[in-house]
């Protein structure tokens, strides 16, 4: 593979499962892209330089050095170099210079940005950081909360440019977990989906959460007695998760501004249960969040060294 023309720096979000890689040009422009499942979680510390250079070797020119900017689980205490958390209240990018893991190849300038953590109660994020500082790039002047949905989906509240406060919820994990892993495997194999079922499930997890643990046990119940279909249970199983996921959430979203930044599917899903509580939603898909807060941090790296 030939040198990528025109590449001035290299974007990563290192997550726990997968890689993502953007060679950019001096304006931020995408020119190549490219993703691997080399995630922390499959890597030990000597393990990070090969799995990028997999990816991006073949980008670098032969002379001189790229920087690189990364977020997520590169940064942790099993990444390739720890990045400290930085306490909220803050901005999402400190002034300081970021961790810089050592690197064999020349060619290559590693930066990796912190997390944030908040200590009581005690919650923490790494990656999200960045697609917060992007959103707030694309919306200057944004009060208000951030939900970015995942498989531990975070609400940030933010004010001023700083983040205030936020809470994790391992919604996106436990659905993952009782699809795969649970009796309601055999309940929620379909691959399409049922609206009006999500958002009568969205009502009854916002409303009666108490009641979680029975009513997922129902939809096992309901598709042995009464045929409930697999698109449908899956339907009301996501539902019944984001609704009692927004009944503990409830003091962030109520009576605010509020942004979803995330895939476009469990965007909309989020958009929709966050609609029915008459809430105007403003969605952002998460790939040029993340990539205009990466942008946002390699300018601080170039004013620095300048």
């Amino acid at each position: 593979m030939t040198a990528v023309q025109g590449l001035d720096w290299i974007g990563a979000d290192w997550g726990t499962s997968n890689l993502r890689v953007w060679a950019l040009d001096a304006a931020g422009r995408v020119l190549v892209r490219a993703e691997s499942e080399d995630g922390m979680g499959r890597l030990d510390r000597a393990g990070f330089e090969p799995a990028l250079l997999r990816l991006v070797g073949g980008w670098l020119p032969a002379e001189g050095r790229t920087t690189v900017v990364a977020c997520g689980m590169v940064g942790s205490r099993q990444g390739w170099v720890e990045a400290p958390y930085r306490a909220v209240p803050c901005t999402p990018f400190g002034r300081g210079p970021l961790a810089r893991p050592e690197t064999r190849d020349p060619r290559l300038s590693v930066h990796v940005i912190p997390g944030l953590r908040q200590d009581s109660p005690a919650d923490v994020m790494r990656g999200e950081e960045t697609q917060i500082a992007g959103y707030l790039v694309r919306n200057p002047g944004f009060d208000g909360v951030i939900c970015l949905p995942g498989t531990h989906t975070k609400w940030a509240l933010v004010s001023a440019g700083e983040v205030v406060a936020f809470q994790t919820f391992m919604t996106g994990e436990i659905f993952a977990l009782l699809t795969r892993q649970s009796v309601l495997r055999h309940s929620t194999g379909g691959a399409g989906w049922d609206g009006p079922a999500f958002a009568e499930a969205v009502s009854e997890g916002l409303s009666r959460p108490e009641r979680l643990a029975a009513a997922l046990f129902a939809l096992r119940a309901e598709a042995l007695l009464h045929g409930l279909t697999p698109d449908r249970a899956r339907a009301r199983l996501s539902g019944l998760l984001i609704g009692s996921e927004l009944a503990a959430s409830r003091p962030f979203w109520l009576g605010q501004k509020v942004a979803v930044v995330g895939a476009e599917r469990v965007a909309a899903a989020y958009a929709a249960a966050l609609g029915q509580q008459a809430l105007t939603v403003a969605t952002a898909e998460v790939e040029p969040m993340t990539l205009a807060g990466l942008a946002a941090a390699r300018s601080r790296i170039a004013e620095a060294i300048a």
